[in-house]
This record gives structure tokens, C-alpha cells and sequence, in this order.
């Protein structure tokens, strides 16, 4: 039987007033609201604002963590220097050296699995973006064993081609540093800009074509112009990573007596005597102040351009018909991922079946290295300390950020955007001045709250440092949902939890299990804010490898990098398989 117009109306009303309690809670009664938004703010201040007050309070601060003291401005007097001003220019020059070359590399690669008929696209691309998720002390240590100027495996194996007794690669330059840098930047720039080529409607390219424009000039007025938001967003998130990066200087750079900030702060605290903590979060702050100017800039830049090329009408991506040149690009792809993936994890195979390392003779060839490292205590404290961390952390942060994505994205509330700020400032912060902030922060804390020196603090840092990157990807998932889908199950009956459940984390599963293993993959590689908040059992991977490679142990560390990596090609495989299986379910 057919139902008026005033009937519908009717059972909509009172499908509504049926509406329980939870709904009434959350959305009808204000107090509530502000409760909940409230708790949502302190842990988020705690994470964010907080470790950045404690970066002030200890730039003014004359005594270490924990220690009476005066309040002075010596740490600000002590950055005024000559030195720190070259250590400085080194950093912004470093970074700068590698965006650039490395955005071109990004752009090319890009181009050819997004635009072009290379063969094995799709396997091409998961090689390529493989060395963004291994972590950055694993090449460091393979690479400082492949280019080591006196015993390196690259070196040794030029003076037995050619006969010589040079040695013409040297990590340990600035050269070194720029080229470790740039095994991560341009993975990390093709994830950043290559769905854009895919999104870019080919119509507007074929256009100046039939005006008369090249191919170069069409790529370079067209294709560029319309890339100009993703290009500038993805350079600049490039350059502040080469900013914080720790891992490439700290290892290439110290024993070549290149300084840059982070290695500052770094030494400042553990290779002085007394430590000089005034002076390290004061020089935080100047990182801090240069991170916001790099966005201020962003901002400036893209402020009241329009970029729009997907429209209403229907296009279809096209793809370039390069003939035979299509093996030339297969091979520029596969050249990067051989010396990328290949030759660093060769390095690591080899080194674990020497005895020592540099001195590649049959005789020498033993197992005690894998025997070792099987028997060490330290070695299964700092693994189980890492899977545990991984596993919670990452399940954490990717709730957290769920929801500070829901609120901000999904809700008109009040507080909303202060709960977004704070979501995001962790990610104008690096790992080690995070570190240094949750440093101080610990150790005022009152001593009915024992985090300072344990494995919490490990697991907090990580949280906030991988808040930032959940809120990104469930936002970007909530984005994709139309309101309609939950006013719909409402009128029906629904609750807001029965909505949420059913509906909402149904369709946003796919999204929540990527940003997970992105989490973990990055607890896994943190070495920067570890190295300042662990302590004797609460060790990690990381640190455990800092500390072998220091002790002069680069055969053990080649063993645990061969166990790391196998673990990174599994989470990787998970990724790519199992979620790829849930999307298309869904």
C-alpha cells in the first residue's frame, strides 16, 4: 500500500524520537559533549603541547632534568655562535641538495609507472616504493660497509677490475649524506605526487598538442603547471624531513665532521661532558621556527591558485605508447630499485657470513655471527620491545587518530579545530626534539606517575609522533563518506553506536588497516627519539644497532638487518595482499 507524503513524514519522526540513549548523550546534551571533547583535548596536550612547553621550560633552564636551577637565556647566548650558524647553513643546505635532485627522480619515475606503457607497472612500483619502508639505520650501516673508503665492498671490487689502489667512494662526505638521504626522499615524493599524474585529466595535454606544442614544452606549461600543488606540497614535506633526518648524518656526517642541528642536539646530550641540556632545547627551537616558516612559505605559495582538472565530465586516463624506449624505462625503474634494495641488503647477506668484516676470503666464511646473536638476551629483549610497541602503538595511534578524524571531519562541534591543531603539531616537531621535550617532560612529572626511563615513554612518543599521519589517513577516509549514509541508518532506527560500527569503521576498515601498518613501519624505523627516552631493558631494534655498529659489532648488526628486513617484506606483503583483499570485498 502506498504511503502519503504526510505519512513518511510521520514515521520519520518517530523513527527518530526511538533514537536511544547514546545518541541523546552524545549529541543532545552539551555537557556531555564537552566532557568528552575535553579528555580528547588533555590527552592530545599532553602528547603535543606539553613535550613543546617543556622545550621552553628547559631553554630557560640552567640545571639538567630533574635538578634544581636558575632561569637564564645562556642556551639562547650559546647558539649565537659562528659554528652553530655553519651547522645551520648545513642543514638547510643538505636538505636542500637532496630534494632537488631527488623530486626530479620522483616526477620521472612518476611519469613512467603512471603515464607511460613501461612493462610490469604494477610490480615496478611496489619495488620502487620498497625502500621507504625499510628502516633508515639499515641501509646506513649496508652503505657504510659498501663505501667505506679503506675496506669497502665496492671499493675492493674497483681495484680488482681495474688494478687500482684508489678508492674512489667515500660515504663519509657530504656526498654520502646526500645520497643516503635520497634513497628515502624519492620513494617517499613518488607516493606523495604519482595518484596526481593518475587523477589528471590527459584531454588538457592533448589539447596543447593540437595547438602545436612539443612534448617537452606541454610537460613542462601543462603537465607541471596543473602538478604544482602536489609538486611544491611534496617538496616541502621533503625538505623538513631532510631537516630532522638523524639517521644519514649522524653516520655519514659525524666521522666526517659534517654537523648538522639534529647531530647537535644529539651530541649535545650524549657525547658532552657534562650534557648541555639548556643548549640542545634551545637549538630545538630554532627548528621549530624554521619548520613554520617552511609552511608559512606553502602557504604563501599555493595561497589563491586553482588547480582543478577533475570536473564532472568523464574522461579516461590515457597512457603513452613509447614503443621500444618502453625497456629503456623498465630498466631506469629497475636500476633504482637494484641499487636502492639490492645492493644494501647484498652488503648485509654477505657481511653476516664473514668473520670479519672487510676480509671477504673463503677461510673466513663462519656462522658464529647468527649463533650470537640467537644467544643474545639483548637482542630478544630489544625484539619483543619492538613488536610490543609496534603492535600497541600502533593500534593507539591509529584509534586516536580515528578519532580526532571522526570530530574534526564528521562534526560541526565546538573545539574541533583547537583538536585538530593540537593532532598536528607533532608534525612540524622531528623525533629527537620531540624526544628532548618528552626528556624534560618525564622527568618533571610527579613520582606517583613513574614514566621517566621505562618503556611508556617510548610507547607515548611514538603515539604522538604517529598521530599526525593517523588523522591524515582517516580524515581522508571520513572525507570520502557522504552524510547521507548516516542520517540514513539513523531515520531507519539505528543508534550512533550501532551507526558507527555498522557503517561508519565498515567502510573506513580499509583505510584504518593501512595507516596501521604505516605506524608500525614507522615505530619500527624510529631511532631519533629512542635513542633519548630509552633505558637499560627498555631497548629497542634501533638502538641495539646504534649501539653494536658504535662497539665496532657491523657482522652482528648485518644479522639483525637481514631479521628487520625479513620482517619489513612480510608487514609489506601484508599491506599489499590482505588489505588490497579487504578493499576489494568492500
Amino acid at each position: 500500500m502506498a504511503l502519503s507524503a504526510d505519512d513518511r513524514i510521520a514515521d520519520i519522526v518517530t523513527a527518530r524520537s526511538r533514537l536511544p540513549h547514546v545518541r541523546r548523550f552524545l549529541n543532545g546534551a552539551p555537557a556531555s559533549r564537552v566532557v568528552g571533547l575535553t579528555l580528547l583535548a588533555l590527552v592530545l596536550a599532553f602528547l603535543s603541547v606539553y613535550p613543546l612547553s617543556m622545550l621552553l621550560y628547559g631553554s630557560l633552564h640552567s640545571t639538567p632534568p630533574g635538578v634544581a636551577g636558575v632561569f637564564t637565556l645562556d642556551g639562547y647566548r650559546d647558539i649565537a655562535s659562528q659554528q652553530n650558524l655553519l651547522t645551520l647553513l648545513n642543514t638547510v643546505g643538505i636538505a636542500l641538495a637532496k630534494t632537488i635532485p631527488s623530486l626530479i627522480l620522483a616526477v620521472l619515475l612518476a611519469w613512467i609507472l603512471a603515464r607511460t606503457d613501461t612493462p610490469f607497472r604494477g610490480t615496478l612500483e611496489v619495488l620502487v616504493t620498497l625502500p621507504f619502508f625499510i628502516p633508515p639505520i639499515l641501509t646506513a650501516m649496508a652503505w657504510g660497509m659498501l663505501g667505506n673508503p679503506q675496506v669497502g665492498l665496492l671499493n675492493q671490487l674497483y681495484q680488482w677490475i681495474t688494478g687500482s689502489t684508489a678508492s674512489p667512494i667515500n660515504v663519509y662526505s657530504y656526498g654520502g649524506v646526500v645520497w643516503h638521504m635520497m634513497q628515502y626522499s624519492v620513494p617517499f615524493l613518488f607516493l606523495l605526487i604519482v595518484d596526481a599524474f593518475r587523477a589528471m585529466d590527459p584531454s588538457l595535454e592533448e589539447a596543447a598538442r593540437m595547438c602545436g606544442a612539443t612534448r617537452l614544452r606541454t610537460f613542462y606549461t601543462v603537465t607541471l603547471q596543473l602538478m604544482l600543488p602536489a609538486l611544491t606540497g611534496a617538496a616541502i614535506l621533503s625538505f623538513i624531513r631532510g631537516i630532522e633526518n638523524f639517521e644519514s648524518p649522524l653516520f655519514f656526517g659525524s666521522p666526517a665532521g659534517i654537523h648538522v642541528i639534529t647531530t647537535d642536539i644529539y651530541d649535545s646530550i650524549n657525547q658532552r661532558s657534562p650534557p648541555q641540556y639548556q643548549y640542545a632545547t634551545a637549538i630545538s627551537f630554532v627548528i621549530m621556527a624554521l619548520m613554520f616558516l617552511i609552511i608559512l612559505m606553502q602557504w604563501r605559495i599555493l595561497r589563491g591558485r586553482s588547480f582543478q582538472t577533475v570536473t564532472g565530465k568523464g574522461y579516461s586516463p590515457a597512457v603513452m605508447k613509447l614503443g621500444r624506449w618502453r625497456w629503456a624505462t623498465f630498466a631506469f625503474c629497475a636500476l633504482f630499485f637494484a641499487v636502492t634494495v639490492v645492493l644494501p641488503v647484498s652488503q648485509l647477506l654477505i657481511g653476516s657470513f664473514f668473520k670479519f668484516f672487510g676480509f671477504y676470503e673463503w677461510e673466513m666464511l663462519t656462522l658464529e655471527h647468527y649463533q650470537a646473536v640467537a644467544g643474545s638476551s639483548e637482542f630478544w629483549r630489544a625484539f619483543g620491545n619492538t613488536m610490543l610497541l609496534g603492535l600497541v602503538g600502533a593500534t593507539l595511534t591509529m584509534l586516536l587518530g580515528g578519532i580526532v578524524a571522526y570530530v574534526s571531519v564528521r562534526t560541526k562541534w565546538r573545539g574541533r579545530r583547537l583538536i585538530d591543531a593540537m593532532a598536528w603539531l607533532p608534525w612540524m616537531m622531528p623525533g629527537i626534539v620531540l624526544g628532548v621535550g618528552f626528556l624534560w617532560g618525564f622527568a618533571l612529572l610527579p613520582h606517583a606517575i613513574p614514566i621517566y626511563g621505562t618503556i611508556w615513554a617510548l610507547l607515548l612518543a611514538y603515539i604522538s609522533l604517529g598521530t599526525p599521519l593517523s588523522v591524515r589517513v582517516m580524515s581522508s577516509a571520513y572525507g570520502q563518506l557522504s552524510y547521507d549514509l548516516e542520517e540514513c541508518s539513523r531515520v531507519h532506527g539505528a543508534g550512533w553506536l550501532q551507526t558507527m560500527w555498522r557503517i561508519m569503521i565498515a567502510l573506513v576498515w580499509p583505510s584504518f588497516a593501512v595507516g596501521w601498518v604505516l605506524i608500525f613501519f614507522g615505530i619500527m624505523r624510529e631511532l631519533s627519539a629512542s635513542v633519548l627516552l630509552y633505558s637499560v631493558g627498555s631497548e629497542v631494534l634501533s638502538v641495539v644497532l646504534l649501539k653494536l655498529w658504535a662497539n665496532g659489532s657491523a657482522e652482528q648488526v648485518s644479522v639483525i638487518g637481514l631479521i628487520m628486513m625479513a620482517m619489513v617484506i612480510v608487514f609489506r606483503w601484508v599491506q599489499l595482499r590482505v588489505i588490497k583483499r579487504w578493499i576489494g570485498a568492500l
